[in-house]
């Protein structure tokens, strides 16, 4: 007899997972403006789906790094070294945007009385400890943290040691990245209900009265990071593939972007970004090192978010400042962004070490991250966005390049 699918089932399967999404969005936002307490009762949705992309992302990237660098061919090419490159420089490009930002467009905070009490890093110093400290991390203490760093260490020096394993060893090691990335892919097409269940929750907590009173420095801040996305990334993509970026700057933002700003978590988002490279065909051996690689260092949003609230609260305490200590500014977020993930609290707790440099006391540092915790509904959402998508861009972009090139070299020895 013929397999008849269910009409819902076929539905679903013909409608784009991204329409699905959108689709999942709308309905959250009507549940928490017309039914507050019902959509608060959903949050469980949103809770399960963040959490399952969070278990899964370890295990799929120490599984699938490893198997990469296993079954590599001698004299296949990846482009590791220059996406490395592409994270460097759009991180610092999106630190002086932001700097510039804040010169023309300058923020002014109402300071609160309690800053947070967290444990902000000392310095520079203890920041680059802590990035390589969590390199040598124990492989099972960095999967059940999600230390993506040790994570990749582990799956690296695993995946060259088994280069000279036998071949049925790297055909387990292959089936096993398979069945990981099939439960990935089922993870993956529960994104619509937990993006229902995130949205709706969202708003019914928090609403969006609590950012009115920082309106400005969140036009700031959402603005540098849509300029950053809109602007200088193509720009950036233009230079390396020499063509139109948009169609994959909006491929990149919807597919990537969109679900990265309701996870709001960068690591929930590597099987996202994992998935979309493998649609655009990118080069599997680089893109399942360049994505967990660049969930850790690639942090354009961080520096954004590091640059314009140090810079408001110099504003608003009306210190001076001059544009070489500006520039060190920007080097100084694009550093500390770089090794945002190996300090608890993420980005805002490296707004006091920015804050050092005009020699803003920690006290009134914390203050600064409170506010930052306040509008962190939206800004860490507009970070993670520009964060996680910016990781898939710059991948393909590279890609795309190396493909272009190797084409080009082609053609010029054929014979005429």
């Amino acid at each position: 007899m013929p397999d008849v699918q269910h009409p819902l089932l076929h539905l679903l399967n013909r409608t784009s997972l991204v329409v699905q999404i959108i689709i999942g969005l709308l309905a959250g936002i009507l549940l928490a403006l017309f039914f507050p307490q019902a959509a608060l009762s959903v949050s469980l949705l949103g809770t399960v789906f963040v959490s399952a992309l969070k278990a899964v992302a370890p295990v799929l990237v120490f599984v699938l790094v490893a198997a990469s660098i296993a079954n590599h061919q001698r004299g296949q090419q990846t482009h590791i070294r220059p996406i490395l490159l592409l994270y460097l420089f759009g991180t610092f490009s999106a630190a002086l945007i932001a700097v510039l930002a804040s010169f023309a467009f300058p923020s002014s905070l109402t300071l609160v009385s309690n800053g947070a009490e967290l444990s902000p890093p000392g310095g520079i110093g203890e920041v680059l400890k802590t990035l390589l400290l969590n390199v040598v991390d124990n492989p099972v203490n960095a999967l059940l943290r999600g230390n993506f760093i040790g994570i990749l260490a582990w799956a690296i020096g695993l995946g060259f040691a088994l280069r000279h394993a036998s071949p049925s060893s790297k055909q387990l090691l292959g089936d096993l990245s398979l069945g990981v990335t099939a439960i990935v892919k089922l993870v993956i097409r529960l994104a619509p209900l937990g993006i229902f269940g995130l949205v709706a929750a969202t708003l019914a907590e928090s609403g969006m009265g609590a950012l009115l009173d920082y309106l400005h420095l969140l036009l700031v801040l959402v603005g540098c990071m849509l300029f950053v996305a809109l602007v200088v990334n193509p720009a950036i993509v233009f230079w390396k593939i020499r063509r139109n970026p948009y169609p994959l700057v909006f491929t990149c933002l919807r597919e990537s972007g969109l679900t990265a700003f309701f996870t709001r978590s960068s690591a929930a988002n590597i099987p996202v970004n994992l998935q979309l490279c493998q649609r655009l065909g990118l080069h599997e051996e680089t893109y399942s090192v360049s994505i967990p690689l660049g969930a850790t260092i690639n942090m354009a949003g961080a520096a954004i978010t590091i640059s314009v609230l140090t810079l408001a609260a110099v504003h608003t305490l009306g210190i001076a400042i001059d544009l070489p200590t500006a520039l060190l500014l920007s080097l100084l977020a694009s550093i500390s962004a770089c090794g945002a993930s190996g300090v608890a609290g993420g980005s805002l707790l490296l707004i006091p070490l920015a804050c050092s440099l005009f020699g803003i006391p920690n006290e009134i540092a914390m203050q600064v991250v409170a506010v930052g915790f306040i509008i962190g509904i939206l800004q860490d959402s507009a970070e993670t966005a520009l964060n996680s998508s910016t990781d898939a861009l710059f991948t393909a972009a590279a890609c795309l390049a190396a493909e272009g090139a190797s084409a080009t070299a082609q053609a010029q020895t054929q014979p005429r």
